[in-house]
């Protein structure tokens, strides 16, 4: 780097930097792309302490502090994550055991049962995003699993539909905002480009739970019978206590900060003080909002009134919408369509389990390649495309027999390649703000839900057992998604080259005074002229 370059750190004040370009004519040119090279952090920062701007290390180093992350941060939460989906996945494997007879409901039930959880779910993610940023996720998150897992283990002793939807009502109100607040957390230990694949192994996890889920299932579910229980009685009781024994762990274990990582099970910290340094910086030098706040400063209404009326959201918004409803009926089906065509409660289970292996690969893959290429659009659209023809081919599967092909068929779309982990770090990356990112995260994942709420309602019992009109709406909403994830990514590209007219027409001296002005940039957020949109 220039001696001039260099000259002009992060702890530069305003006026030093205007004295700094007025000294030679003309002004030499200033690093742009990197605005942690021009301010500081702000002093609430919790990692402050550990910036400087002349901190340079190796390959070697930061693949070490990466590693250190995966290990002690990405293995945890990966496995709260498999908490997560045991308890919401369960139900599905109870239903294989007459679930739905024992309780005197129809499918219409059960779809309403999913509505409700997801309306409830829906109310809290606002709320829980809010409380997040100010009371921590050290603390929040885990108390969520507590409470969950205590409604989860309950209903074993569902005797009744209203039972039924009392705790699917309380099972989506505690665990709304979960999601989205972990992918919150992840952006303070990541940088942008390493997300999508880290946020892949979260969604893998919830597939590895599938598999899981179906072969406690299989076992568990034989109980039936026992003390006059039915199988699912055992399976919702050892599953909840599972989740209950991760969520306790979680109150112990969690950090509050990449720079405050000891805790009660874990007393030293996770890293070095040179590691510390390493953490910081290489984060602020990828994405300096990160370092605007503290991780507990709370948001406010005019954070979420920014957030929800960035335009160049709302294609995303409109992607989490529509993108997953092609498969989320094929697959919140799979288990009581393969026990319909004649499978045993057994082999029912059994044989979810590869389109959950399926995934897992698929969507490590899609990932991976995400984060090689630096792109995003055309990974989602293969991703959504794969579906299109399979979705085809179950709609025109005659209406009897072929329970080896309409097997392979809906396994296929099932194990999709899951582009979830991509959309929700390509929305993390496209939000300057991190106060704002929270909010947008909660967003998307809001709108996934209705989306949720929407797929549940499309396979109808009076269009059971092969669902040939249900399905033609899912073709028809695949092809609207792909239409969209072009439409966004020609959206973004076109608000990226008007920044770019009024950046290059801007002198060198204007530019370093323009990322010099703190306010400024955080009033911008992602309009700012030096911000650049991923597509």
């Amino acid at each position: 780097m220039d001696a001039d370059i260099e000259g002009v750190g992060a702890n530069k004040s305003f006026n030093d930097i205007q004295e700094h370009h007025h000294a030679a004519d003309p002004p030499k040119p200033l690093a742009t792309d990197n605005l942690a090279d021009v301010v500081a952090p702000h002093s609430s920062y919790e990692g402050f302490h550990r910036f400087d701007p002349t901190a340079s290390w190796s390959v070697q180093e930061e693949r070490a502090v990466v590693w250190k992350t995966d290990i002690f941060f990405l293995g945890w939460v990966c496995i709260m994550f498999l908490g997560l989906q045991l308890d919401r996945g369960n139900l599905s494997n109870a239903l294989t055991d007459d679930f739905l007879a024992d309780l005197k409901m129809t499918t219409n039930d059960y779809n309403n049962g999913t509505t409700i959880q997801l309306i409830c779910f829906l109310a809290t993610e606002f709320p829980v995003q809010l409380i997040i940023k100010r009371y921590g996720f050290r603390i929040v998150l885990p108390a969520m699993m507590i409470a969950w897992s205590m409604v989860s283990w309950s209903q074993a002793f569902m005797t009744s539909r209203a039972s039924f939807y009392v705790t699917r009502a309380l099972l989506g109100a505690f665990e709304g905002g979960f999601i989205p607040g972990t992918i919150l957390f992840a952006t303070y230990f990541y940088k942008a480009r390493e997300l999508s694949v880290r946020l892949a192994f979260f969604w893998s996890t919830l597939n590895v739970a599938r598999a899981i889920s179906s072969l406690l299932a299989a076992g568990i579910l034989q109980m039936r019978g026992v003390h006059g229980r039915p199988g699912w009685f055992y399976l919702f009781l050892i599953e909840g206590f599972l989740t209950l024994g991760i969520g306790i762990i979680s109150l112990l274990y969690l950090p509050r900060s990449p720079t405050s990582t000891k805790s009660i099970l874990y007393p030293r910290s996770w890293y070095s003080e040179r590691q510390e340094i390493i953490m910081i910086n290489r984060l602020l030098r990828d994405d300096p909002s990160k370092g605007l706040t503290e991780i507990s400063s709370p948001a406010t209404l005019q954070d979420i009134k920014d957030a929800l009326s960035d335009t160049s959201m709302w294609g995303l918004y409109l992607i989490g919408l529509i993108s997953y409803i092609p498969q989320n009926p094929v697959q919140a089906y799979l288990s009581l369509t393969l026990k319909r065509i004649g499978f045993s409660t057994f082999d029912s289970n059994m044989l979810s389990i590869p389109s959950a292996v399926l995934q897992i690969i698929l969507m490590l893959l899609l990932a991976r390649s995400s984060e090689w290429f630096n792109e995003r659009t055309w990974h989602c659209w293969f991703g959504e495309f794969w579906s299109l023809p399979l979705l085809a081919a179950l709609l025109a599967l005659p209406a009897s027999g072929y329970d080896w092909g309409r097997f392979a068929i809906t396994t296929m779309i099932s194990g999709y390649p899951y582009f979830h982990p991509i959309v929700a770090a390509w929305i993390s990356e496209n939000t300057f703000d991190v106060k704002k990112r929270a909010i947008t995260a909660a967003t998307y994942n809001v709108i996934v839900q209705i989306g949720s709420v929407i797929s549940s309602q499309i396979y109808r019992s009076t269009d059971a057992p092969y669902y040939y009109m249900g399905n033609k709406v899912l073709i028809s909403i695949c092809v609207l998604s792909l239409v969209v994830f072009v439409a966004q990514r020609e959206y973004l590209r076109y608000l990226n080259r008007q920044k770019e007219k009024k950046w290059v027409g801007m002198s060198d001296g204007e530019k370093a005074l323009y990322q010099a002005d703190q306010a400024a940039r955080e009033l911008e957020g992602n309009k700012r002229l030096d911000f650049r949109f991923k597509y």
